[in-house]
């Protein structure tokens, strides 16, 4: 595991010099060499306080794999010289930490880790967002995180005050009380995040960057997902007694916030909102504490990474040509960028959950998991699947179809940088399924 951390820390100092695309090879080709460190063991590669299982495994490598893409996606920033040094810097350190989050065999350095990736992630934000309003955003993630976690950070000192050690291995304790389960689990339910607790989501998305969306979307969410599949285990007696409420506020507030999607006029702000459906879907699957819950939410997750951000990256690529986000602007598309509208309905399909995306799969297991713990369950994935198949398809309706905005005089055509980003979101996301035998081990 070291080698890789060293080899992230390596490429700090190369971010001062003028070379942005040598940065993203290099990262491409840290993704490949840790893509090839697959094991089959309980905990692989282990080194001091790091190591990994297929949990982690799959994570870490969603992030190397997204960061590489948001550099690539970044190339706006390279061209008008905006800072891109820094701006790599602060992408090295939130892949590193992301890396070190999902890593870390010990609970405390878990908990640092979690906390130092919102320093970089708010930098990017505040430094290269669009509008004036992101510094309320960056406020926003900061705080709702902040508040969450510090009950956290009391929960770990008093676990080790009892138990005298914060290693993964024994965390098999069982707590059954309350107010320690919120302490523990409220950030994660915040990083989710969890209907109620999501308000932070979609003004973050919507005022960061195309590559500050993109690592929300695709890692800093996975963040609470991970830590709920790590550290439910100690709550098992409690958790058969309060899950099924905050379960059933996770379906209702996915089935709220798919119907709020359908009049969203601004297309980053509906595909935010998708996100917080599918973690909601995500979250109850993983409340009802079974197997097929936990490889479901596992396999949603990188979906959710995958789908999400390549969606974010399509909106990025007509924001940069039409300056809008509006659906009432980008309208007609296929007209104009026809090739184009092939990715758009690409990566829509698999947003809902259409076969052979990874989506599809990990949805079957969480509606098979759901419906094993209730069968009252079946009226809300009913409802939300519906829905979320209507918001994927009002948005591409929407922007590809209908008459194009007069104002559009010309505009720079798609270049091959931007077709390769779309196809190495699609490729993994649609070709996983072949192997998802080993996410089910």
């Amino acid at each position: 595991m070291m080698k890789i951390i060293f080899y992230l820390i390596f490429l700090i100092p190369l971010s001062f010099f003028n070379n942005f695309w040598l940065i993203q090879n290099l990262l491409v080709i840290l993704s490949l060499i840790f893509m090839f460190m697959i094991s089959f063991t309980y905990f692989s590669s282990i080194s001091y306080f790091l190591g990994f299982d297929f949990m982690s495994y799959f994570l870490i490598l969603l992030s190397l794999w997204l960061g590489f893409l948001m550099l690539m996606a970044s190339e706006k920033i390279y061209k008008y010289k905006d800072y891109y040094n820094l701006f790599i810097l602060m992408l090295l350190f939130l892949i590193l930490f992301l890396i070190l989050t999902f890593s870390s065999l010990n609970l405390f350095v878990f908990y640092l880790f979690f906390e130092a990736s919102l320093i970089p992630i708010i930098i990017i934000i505040m430094g290269w967002g669009y509008q004036p309003e992101r510094i309320q955003a960056g406020v926003y993630l900061f705080f709702y995180t902040m508040m969450a976690s510090l009950p956290m950070l009391l929960f770990i000192f008093y676990f080790y005050k009892n138990f005298f050690s914060l290693d993964y291995i024994f965390i098999n304790k069982n707590f059954n009380n309350l107010i320690l389960y919120f302490m523990m689990n409220m950030v994660f339910f915040v990083k989710l995040p969890m209907f109620l607790v999501h308000l932070w989501l979609p003004k973050a998305h919507v005022e960061a960057p195309v590559s500050g969306s993109m690592v929300l979307a695709g890692v800093m969410l996975k963040l609470g997902g991970y830590g709920l599949l790590r550290f439910l285990i100690m709550f098992k007696e409690i958790g058969m007694k309060f899950n099924f409420f905050l379960l059933n506020l996770s379906l209702m507030g996915g089935l709220l916030i798919s119907m709020l999607c359908i009049r969203q006029s601004d297309m980053k702000s509906l595909i935010a909102y998708s996100s917080v459906v599918h973690m909601s879907l995500m979250f109850s699957g993983l409340l009802t504490l079974n197997y097929w819950g936990m490889v479901g939410s596992l396999m949603m997750m990188i979906a959710h990474g995958l789908c999400s951000s390549g969606l974010f990256v399509l909106v990025n690529l007509c924001y940069e040509r039409f300056y809008s986000r509006s659906l009432y602007i980008n309208k007609g598309l296929i007209n104009i960028l026809p090739s184009l509208s092939l990715w758009w309905f690409m990566m829509v399909s698999s947003n809902m959950a259409a076969p052979p995306s990874l989506n599809l799969l990990s949805e079957i297991m969480l509606i098979n998991s759901l419906v094993s713990f209730s069968l009252l369950n079946m009226f809300f994935l009913i409802m939300i699947s519906f829905f979320s198949a209507v918001y994927s398809l009002y948005l591409y309706s929407f922007s590809q179809h209908g008459k194009f905005y007069s104002g559009i005089y010309s505009f720079k055509s798609l270049n091959l940088r931007e077709y390769l980003i779309l196809f190495l979101h699609w490729i993994p996301l649609n070709l996983m399924f072949l192997k998802s035998d080993f996410l089910m081990l």
